[in-house]
């Protein structure tokens, strides 16, 4: 896999649970209470000017809202770039607000607030988005106003917002823009009508409404050509740019296999309608509004951008049309959307392609796992922590659910949660009782050990198997051990015997379990969960976990770091073929040849798993031949690389790329 891809890349409750004690749950009751009164956002009418001659926006927005009676002040969050011009109550008359050191906007109403009671203030502001201000989230370019693409995601607060991915909202938006450009939104009102910009230049204004609580505060213009629809489902429509049209039918034929897939497996969306609308390359990789899946245009023809791609689709259902109360609850909808992208990746590749993903999701979800997810909204909701807590823990709870409550129950009842919560905000306790109502399954002490716990089991099997008389066959008597306590879900035990294969489901319950199996033929192998349906520890997901740091501190930058936490990885496996070629990589980057040379020769020494190390390595040593002025041995790196038949991330292609023409370091790095 190359470079260029690494960024994506307590005693009381388990006495409570034996005694029925109802007051003993308190703890749990706690975590779970809804949040003081606070300020509320309901709804919103934007007209906004986007000029990319100036990247430049003048807006005005209506807020709805209510406040707690209480408040002296309120706060709306608004990006650094933008500047308030004029604010207005109700009444029109006129309010003063100052910026916080955390970047909001404080205001003291004109009158006391009411209890309950809708208020309805203008906001007048404009600025200057290039896209190399400092916005709401270090790191992340969330708004820019440019030729071809100019995008304000939500995210980049550039309307007056507060309770990111939790409040939900109608909106109400004018939007005028250079004659040319197309504006994708939620809720569009058909076509666009002939507009004036302020600097006089002839303008298109595109008119949205989308009149159900949700999320549709994402803008996106850009001079597409003419949208491509999918044959399977013509409601999916997508906007590319001239560089990458030619991409347009195989990406809106993938994008309407997964959004008939996903109609199936979930229920149909709130809207048929989704548009796949291109984002430039300085931006997220991707990002979601009802009726749209913004893709960075790098991905479009990348085979990695299909899960990517089925990722931010299943948002449709998870994130628009159910979100979390609260952002400890962001791992139902992060998870299930995870979740979701492997189901779509089983359903195109069966179920090996499954087990060949767990892997790197299961390193994932225990990277970061020493505080619970009930607790996630303590963390920023775009660190590295939050992502891999809400996103792989929380895509493998669901994956450990579809287990628990069995493959009869598990789509119905999420189907089951999706009708009860539609256009509403959902936590955690609501959605274990929906679940526990569609399966007549008690999950307390699931929800109990994987939201409000933290860990994973490390199985330990000890057996003896004894011949019975008379020809009877054969008695395997053992016990699994484990070191978490309060521990208890069913466990697969698979016994391989000179005959056919035995599996029976063992409830685990606390560090100690026993278990008898009777089997005919001589049992030759015992596994514990072989098909993967638990998380577990193991030395293995350990040093994954320390290849995925390294792979994080890369992409931020700190690659002292990364090769740090690459190196403990090889110490406790030196023959880890991901951990030598993550090396290598960086070693290459830093232009130190040999090392990296002599690390990817480690990769593909090593055990090769996963199996793309070894296209890639051959690749990447070809790469440093052709840069060492090596062309004959290069050409026979690249011939390796195609022997292979392993084009994962396209490294065949790549490879006979090569083999035409000799590899360059871009400018950049020169």
């Amino acid at each position: 896999m190359p470079m260029r891809l690494m960024k994506f890349i307590p005693a009381l409750l388990a006495l409570a649970l034996t005694l029925g004690v109802p007051a003993l749950l308190a703890p749990r009751a706690l975590a779970q209470r809804p949040d003081r009164a606070a300020l509320k956002i309901s709804g919103y009418a934007i007209d906004a000017e986007l000029d990319t001659a100036s990247h430049h926006i003048t807006a005005k927005t209506t807020v709805t809202f209510t406040a707690p009676a209480s408040s002296e002040l309120v706060s709306f969050g608004l990006h650094p770039a933008l500047k308030i011009t004029r604010i207005t109550d109700d009444a029109g008359k006129l309010l003063t607000g100052d910026r916080a050191t955390d970047g909001s906007i404080r205001i003291a109403p004109n009158s006391p607030f009411a209890a309950d009671q809708p208020h309805n203030w203008t906001f007048e502001y404009e600025g200057t988005l290039t896209g190399t201000e400092d916005g709401p989230v270090e790191g992340l370019k969330l708004a820019a106003i440019n030729e071809p693409v100019t995008y304000l995601l939500y995210a980049a607060r550039w309307f007056p917002s507060t309770g990111y991915l939790t409040d939900r909202f109608t909106a109400k938006m004018r939007i005028r823009v250079p004659q040319g450009m197309t504006v994708i939104g939620s809720g569009s009102e058909g076509k666009s009508h002939p507009a004036t910009l302020a600097s006089g230049k002839p303008a298109d204004e595109f008119n949205f409404n989308w009149a159900k609580p949700g999320f549709p505060g994402t803008i996106i213009a850009g001079r597409y050509v003419a949208p491509v629809s999918s044959g399977l489902a013509g409601n999916v429509k997508v906007y590319l740019t001239v560089a990458h049209q030619a991409s347009a039918q195989n990406l809106a034929e993938a994008a309407g296999q997964q959004f008939e897939f996903f109609s199936t497996i979930f229920g149909m969306p709130e809207s048929t309608h989704l548009n796949i609308v291109e984002l430039p390359d300085d931006t997220v990789p991707a990002y979601w509004a009802p009726e749209l899946a913004a893709i960075m245009g790098a991905h479009v023809a990348d085979k990695s951008g299909s899960r990517l791609l089925a990722n931010t689709i299943a948002r449709q259902w998870w994130s628009s049309e159910i979100s979390p109360a609260s952002l400890n609850d962001a791992w139902i909808t992060n998870g299930m959307c995870r979740y979701a992208e492997l189901l779509y990746l089983e359903d195109q590749g069966g179920r090996a392609a499954l087990i060949r993903a767990l892997p790197d999701i299961e390193a994932g979800a225990l990277a970061y796992d020493t505080i619970p997810l009930s607790t996630a909204a303590r963390l920023s909701p775009f660190s590295p922590e939050f992502q891999s807590m809400t996103l792989e823990k929380g895509a493998l709870i669901f994956h450990m659910l579809r287990w628990q409550l069995g493959e009869q129950n598990f789509l119905p009842a999420l189907r089951g949660a999706l009708s009860q919560f539609t256009d509403a905000s959902v936590r955690s306790l609501d959605f274990e009782h929906a679940l526990e109502a569609a399966s007549q399954q008690q999950l307390t002490p699931f929800f109990a050990q994987w939201v409000d716990g933290t860990g994973a089991p490390n199985f330990i099997n000890k057996y003896a198997v004894y011949r019975l008389g008379n020809n009877k066959g054969f008695r395997t008597v053992g016990e699994i051990t484990q070191d978490l306590d309060l521990f208890r879900m069913p466990v697969e035990l698979t016994i391989e015997t000179e005959g056919k294969t035995v599996s029976q489901r063992i409830d685990v319950v606390g560090t100690s379990t026993e278990y008898v199996v009777d089997t005919f033929g001589r049992p030759r192998k015992i596994s514990i969960d072989p098909d993967n349906w638990v998380l577990k520890s193991s030395p293995e997901i350990q040093v994954r976990i320390q290849i995925l740091k390294g792979q994080q501190l890369s992409a931020q930058g700190d690659l002292v770091g990364a090769l740090a936490e690459f190196q403990k990885a090889l110490e406790a496996n030196p023959n880890s073929s991901l951990a030598s070629y993550r090396l290598g990589e960086i070693l290459f980057t830093q232009h130190n040849f040999q090392a990296s040379v002599n690390a990817f020769r480690d990769a593909l020494r090593g055990d090769g798993e996963p199996r793309w190390t070894e296209v890639w390595s051959h690749i990447q040593i070809g790469k440093i031949f052709d840069l060492t002025g090596q062309r004959d041995r290069a050409s026979t790196e690249y011939r390796l690389a195609i022997q292979t038949n392993d084009n994962s991330q396209g490294g065949v292609n790549e490879a006979r790329q090569y083999l035409t023409k000799p590899y360059q370091l871009p400018n950049t790095e020169k």
